[in-house]
């Protein structure tokens, strides 16, 4: 492999130093070879010698190649049966986002074992397979980042459309009501992705202790695209390089309760600093539109069974009821109304799928008062009635999580 290579090869760089040694390997290594990132990751020299404490410290260990780096390096010549470093590093520099991304990929299916979304020892943390395409599935998102591995997903919020492919990422800033599907995966290549879930506490300290490098709150009111509390964009090397040190903890439990919470904040610091920074920080922020919606969410989420009651909502949110509306839209793509909607068919659905629940058993534990009314809403949701809709999914590995 290109790593192990690479890895023999630094010590011939640099045959007055150390390299065996760690900190000096930092030292001297990085101060050397900049800007595109390669995550050194069960390295061993091909003659099996030395450099074990790349296997532990691969989490902490960043070594950075730049193909200028090596121009002055033409009379270099490797050792015996080796293959010099500067015809490698061509391949490595087009290639370290590939190479990443399959080291992700690695990690991410040793640790799924079958299809669907699978708890990990890493507090938060979850992953996600599908072999195949599957049909359309609902679910209701909850303040998270999902980093999609390998495959491609498409799921829609309201009137609006999202795909993320591999090595991009979705910001789910509150809870959301979901349709989706996979549309790209295969028993060569699944669909493999991470979901952490993420606490706006969290994200509110960090930012606090960021101080002014910190994103800077936009006026989402200028940019209605800013308001909307689910967006997609890409993993820059940085943030692929954190998801896979959290990833790789999961072969090392005994370090997961020192190492994961400094991952993690490693991953949301590096969402902050990106182009979803602000983004982020709106809903973190107590004294925005974001985060009052977010508070409203919440009580339809802990009571979508309830009647509606769009002045008690306003009065708690702090917001005239017009006010309310426009910025409710805005995050969700969807009016109150048809929010609590979503909730409660997806929630019917997911008790006729896991309870055995008869549809209009459903619809009355859901809140709905007449099951024709219920089947009707179901249908132009899902594209069938309840129990072939039901009947269909029995056999597909994804079923929906419960709305609490």
């Amino acid at each position: 492999m290109h790593e192990i290579v690479l890895a023999y090869e630094l010590r011939w760089c640099f045959p007055q130093q150390a390299i065996y040694d760690k900190e000096r390997l930092v030292k001297n290594g990085s101060g050397l070879l900049r800007e595109a990132c390669l995550i050194l990751s069960d390295v061993l020299y091909p003659d099996n010698r030395g450099c074990q404490f790349l296997r532990r410290h691969c989490l902490i260990l960043q070594i950075q190649v730049r193909l200028r780096t090596f121009q002055g390096m033409k009379n270099y010549t490797a050792p015996k049966g080796r293959t010099p470093m500067t015809a490698i590093i061509p391949e490595i520099a087009g290639n370290l986002s590939v190479s990443l991304q399959q080291q992700l990929a690695r990690v991410a299916s040793q640790w799924t074992t079958h299809q669907g979304i699978q708890g990990t020892a890493i507090d938060g943390l979850e992953l996600i397979r599908c072999n195949e395409p599957s049909s359309c599935g609902s679910s209701v998102y909850e303040p998270s980042l999902c980093f999609v591995i390998q495959g491609t997903k498409s799921i829609q919020l309201g009137d609006r459309q999202i795909t993320y492919e591999p090595l991009s990422y979705l910001a789910s800033s509150v809870h959301l009501p979901v349709l989706g599907r996979i549309i790209e995966a295969s028993d060569e290549r699944p669909y493999l992705a991470a979901k952490l879930k993420v606490d706006p506490q969290e994200v509110a300290e960090l930012v606090l202790e960021m101080g002014d490098k910190a994103p800077p709150l936009q006026p989402g009111e200028s940019c209605p695209e800013m308001q909307c509390g689910l967006c997609v964009s890409s993993m820059g090397e940085e943030l692929q390089g954190g998801l896979y040190r959290l990833l790789r903890l999961l072969d090392y439990p005994g370090d997961i309760p020192i190492l994961a919470p400094l991952a993690r904040r490693e991953i949301i610091y590096r969402v902050l600093v990106g182009e979803m920074g602000s983004r982020m920080r709106r809903f973190a922020a107590s004294d925005t539109h974001a985060h009052r919606i977010s508070t409203v969410i919440s009580a339809l989420k802990d009571h979508y069974a309830e009647p509606l009651r769009i002045s008690e909502l306003a009065e708690a949110a702090n917001m005239s009821e017009s006010t309310l509306y426009h910025s409710f839209k805005q995050v969700t793509r969807m009016s109150p109304l048809q929010f609590q909607k979503k909730l409660r068919l997806h929630e019917a659905r997911r008790l006729m799928l896991t309870e055995g629940l008869e549809a209009a058993t459903a619809s009355y534990r859901v809140g709905y008062e007449s099951p024709s009314h219920f089947s009707r809403e179901y249908s132009r949701m899902f594209g069938a009635p309840p129990k072939a809709d039901v009947t269909l999914l029995r056999g597909e590995w994804e079923i929906p999580d419960p709305v609490f």
